[in-house]
């Protein structure tokens, strides 16, 4: 069974996840494989679709990846004026 309904907008922390990765120069491989240090396993490509909102973040991947990217909980929930809740994804 697919996690993801490929209608609306699955997380709002994308943006800002991809944000604090980017500022620290580091890549989606690199997120990936420092959430594998808190015995998180998303691949790659599940860091994309988190960064594009096409994927849900549980609550023991939110803890991990604010750990991962030394910042916290409330920093990746700092969404942006133009980001809503209803927004489409792309297929």
């Amino acid at each position: 069974m697919a996690r993801v309904v490929d209608y609306y907008v699955q997380n709002v922390i994308g943006s800002q996840v991809k944000k604090h990765r980017i500022e620290q120069r580091m890549s989606q491989k690199d997120l990936a494989e420092r959430l594998k240090t808190y015995a998180i396993y998303i691949c790659r490509g599940s860091i994309s679709r988190i960064e594009n909102h096409a994927r849900t973040v549980t609550d023991f991947e939110l803890r991990a990846i604010a750990r991962a990217l030394k910042v916290s909980i409330n920093d990746l929930f700092e969404v942006e004026e133009s980001f809503t809740e209803n927004k489409k994804i792309k297929s």
